[in-house]
C-alpha cells in the first residue's frame, strides 16, 4: 500500500509548523497506516536503538577479546589467530550484501531483523552450551586456559560463531536502515532528525562497546568464558522483547522485488540505444508525469555518466499513442525514467567512494587483532590486586567516539549551518574524508608506541625484562575512535542517503563491507608480507612471539598507504555528484 502524503490543515495554513504533518507513506504490520506527529519517529526509534544497543555489546565482546581465546584456550599462533580473527570478522560485514538483499527485495526489513536476532539467539545458546556441556567443553579442568583443547568444543564453537556472523549480516543493514525509515525524507524537521539519528545510533553503538570492554571482557577473563554467554544471552533476549513492544509504533515498508533489476534494464536498454545521438535538452528525456510515491521519489537528472541517458530516449515504436495506457505499453528493457536512469547513476558512482575507503577498513582492522595481543603482553596492573584486561583498552575507543560524535552533533554542525546556510553543514564526503585522514594518525603512533616497545625490551632478560605500562596504547585507541566517528558515522550516512531508495538495506550493507572486504585484505597483506620477508630478511615480521615481531614495519606500511588512499579519495570526493530528489 502506498500513500501519499497528506496535509492536516488547508492550504491557508500553509506557513503551520511542520508538527502539524500526517504521515502515511507506510503501513504498519496489520495494514494500517500509522498517523502521527514527527516526535514518534524518535518514540520508535528507542525500541529499535535498545536492540542495536544489546546486539553491538554482544558482538564487541566476542570481536575484541577473540583473539584471546583463540590463542590462550584454543592455543592458536599468533599469525592463525589474528587470520581467524579477520576471517570472522570480514564474514560478519560482508554477508549483509546478501542480507541487505533479501531485506529489500524479499522479506522486507522488520522481517528480516526479527529472523536474525532469533538465529543470533540461537547462535548464543549453541556457544553457550560449549561451554556447560562436559563433553563440549574446552577441556577436563575447570581452567579456561587448554594446551590441548577438544576438537568436538572447536567444531561446535566455530559453528556458533559464524551463526553469529550470519545472523549480523542479516541483522545489521536491516535494522539500521529500518531505524532510519521512522524520520521521513518529506518532512523538514524529520530529514534534520535523521541527521542526528545516526550519531545518535553510534552512541547506542558506543554505549553497547563500552559495556562490551570493560564489564564483559572482565567476566571473560577472571570469572568465566561460560558465564560471560549467559549474560550476552539475557540481554539479547530481553531487548528483542523490547524492540518487539514498538510493533505498533514503526513505520514499514513493503519489499517490491529486486532492486538489482531496475538497474539491469537501464543498462540493457542503454546499450540497445547506444547509436543513438542523445538530446540537447534532459527535457526530452522519457519520466512520468508525477510521483509513483513512496520508495521511489522523482530523481532530477545530472550531467555524468550521459551514455546511461541513451535508456530514456523515446522512439516511435516505445510508446503508444493513448496517453492513458502509456505505463502499460512500455518495454522496461527497451524505454527507462530519468528516475531509473539517475538511480542507476548512483548505484555506479557509490563503488569508486566504496574502493577509496578500503584501506580505511584496513587500518580500522588492527584494533580488534594486533592492537589487543599487544596489550595482553604490557603492564596492565592497575593495582596490586587488579589487573586489565587487554581488551578494556578499547573502551578509549568508545568514549572518543561518544565525545566526538556530541561535540560534532550539538557544537560544530549547528554552527555550520549557520555559517554555510544549509541543512547539513558539512558535507557526507568531507566527513568520511576527516577520519581518513585521522586513520593514518592511527597508524603513525601504532608505529611510534611499538617501536618503544620493542627499544624498551632487555636481551638479557628472559621475554625481554618488565613490560611497559599498556597505556601507552591509549593515543592509537583515541584517534581510532575519533576516526570511526567521522567516517564510519559518515559512511552510514552516505550508503543510506546515496544509493537508490528501494535498495537503503543493501546500501547499509555495503557499507559494513568496507570493513568486512577489508578484513580478507589484511589476512591477504599479512601473507604476502609474511612470506617477503621471510624469504628477503632475517625473519617475518610475524611470529609467534610478538618481541620477536616487527609490527612497528607493518604499522609504517599501513600509514604510507593510509596517506595515498586519502590523496585518492580526495580525487574521487570533488568529483562525486550527490544525489538530487525534485521537490514536491
Amino acid at each position: 500500500m502506498e500513500v501519499e502524503l497528506e496535509r492536516k490543515q488547508s492550504d491557508s495554513t500553509k506557513a503551520a509548523d511542520d508538527e502539524d504533518w500526517v504521515y502515511d507513506s507506510s503501513v504498519d504490520y496489520k495494514g494500517r497506516v500509522p498517523l502521527r506527529s514527527s516526535t514518534g519517529a524518535w518514540k520508535a526509534s528507542f525500541f529499535i536503538l535498545a536492540l542495536e544497543f544489546s546486539e553491538r555489546l554482544s558482538y564487541f565482546g566476542i570481536i575484541t577479546n577473540l583473539i584471546i581465546y583463540l590463542t590462550q584456550v584454543l592455543n592458536q599462533d599468533l599469525k592463525t589467530a589474528v587470520k581467524n580473527v579477520n576471517y570472522w570478522f570480514g564474514v560478519s560485514l560482508t554477508v549483509p550484501l546478501i542480507g541487505g538483499f533479501l531485506a529489500d527485495a524479499c522479506w522486507g526489513r522488520f522481517k528480516t531483523v526479527v529472523l536474525a536476532t532469533l538465529l543470533y539467539l540461537l547462535g548464543f545458546v549453541l556457544l553457550t552450551l560449549s561451554q556447560y556441556v562436559p563433553s563440549l567443553k574446552p577441556c577436563e579442568s575447570s581452567s579456561d586456559v587448554c594446551s590441548n583443547p577438544r576438537k568436538s568444543h572447536e567444531i561446535v564453537f566455530f559453528v556458533a560463531m559464524y551463526m553469529i556472523s550470519i545472523a549480523t549480516g542479516a541483522h545489521k543493514p536491516s535494522l539500521e536502515s529500518f531505524g532510519a525509515d521512522q524520520f521521513d525524507e518529506n518532512h523538514v524537521e524529520e530529514r534534520k532528525k535523521k541527521m542526528s539519528f545516526f550519531n545518535w545510533w553510534n552512541s547506542a553503538l558506543c554505549l553497547g562497546l563500552l559495556l562490551a570492554v570493560t564489564f564483559l571482557v572482565y567476566v571473560q577473563n577472571y570469572v568465566s568464558w561460560a558465564v560471560s554467554d549467559v549474560i550476552v544471552l539475557s540481554v539479547m533476549a530481553a531487548s528483542f522483547g523490547i524492540f518487539l513492544g514498538g510493533i505498533r509504533l514503526y513505520r514499514y515498508t513493503i519489499p517490491k522485488g529486486s532492486p538489482l533489476t531496475p538497474l539491469a534494464q537501464v543498462l540493457v536498454a542503454a546499450f540497445v540505444k547506444r547509436n543513438l545521438p542523445l538530446p540537447q535538452s534532459p527535457d526530452k528525456l522519457y519520466e512520468l508525469p508525477e510521483s509513483r510515491g513512496g520508495d521511489s521519489r522523482i530523481l532530477c537528472h545530472t550531467n555524468n555518466l550521459r551514455f546511461l541517458d541513451r535508456a530514456a530516449i523515446v522512439e516511435d515504436h516505445d510508446l503508444e499513442s493513448s496517453e492513458s495506457a502509456l505505463e502499460k505499453k512500455i518495454n522496461p528493457w527497451r524505454l527507462a525514467t530519468v528516475t531509473r536512469v539517475e538511480e542507476t547513476k548512483l548505484v555506479l558512482n557509490v563503488f569508486p567512494i566504496w574502493l577509496g575507503t578500503m584501506v580505511f577498513g584496513v587500518a580500522n582492522a588492527q584494533g580488534t587483532s594486533f592492537f589487543i595481543k599487544q596489550g595482553n603482553i604490557m603492564n596492565r596492573k592497575l593495582s596490586r590486586d587488579f589487573t586489565m584486561p587487554a581488551a578494556s583498552m578499547y573502551s578509549f575507543t568508545a568514549v572518543a567516539m561518544m565525545v566526538t560524535i556530541a561535540i560534532y552533533d550539538k557544537v560544530v554542525i549547528p554552527r555550520l549551518r549557520r555559517l554555510r546556510n544549509n541543512d547539513r553543514g558539512l558535507s557526507i564526503l568531507q566527513r568520511v574524508g576527516i577520519g581518513l585522514g585521522v586513520s593514518i594518525l592511527v597508524m603513525i603512533s601504532a608505529a611510534l608506541v611499538e617501536r618503544k616497545r620493542l627499544h624498551s625490551l632487555d636481551p638479557n632478560q628472559p621475554r625481554g625484562g618488565p613490560p611497559i605500562s599498556v597505556f601507552w596504547l591509549t593515543p592509537q585507541f583515541i584517534f581510532l575512535g575519533i576516526g570511526d566517528a567521522f567516517t564510519l558515522v559518515g559512511l552510514q550516512e552516505y550508503f543510506y542517503d546515496q544509493v537508490p531508495d528501494s535498495m537503503r538495506s543493501l546500501g547499509m550493507a555495503l557499507y559494513l563491507s568496507v570493513i568486512g572486504v577489508a578484513s580478507f585484505l589484511t589476512n591477504l597483506l599479512i601473507t604476502i608480507i609474511d612470506r617477503i620477508t621471510e624469504r628477503f630478511s632475517s625473519s617475518s615480521w610475524f611470529l609467534r612471539d610478538l618481541n620477536e615481531s616487527r609490527l612497528d614495519n607493518f604499522y609504517w606500511l599501513l600509514a604510507v598507504l593510509s596517506g595515498i588512499n586519502l590523496c585518492v579519495y580526495v580525487v574521487l570526493a570533488k568529483r562525486y555528484s550527490y544525489k538530487n530528489v525534485q521537490k514536491s
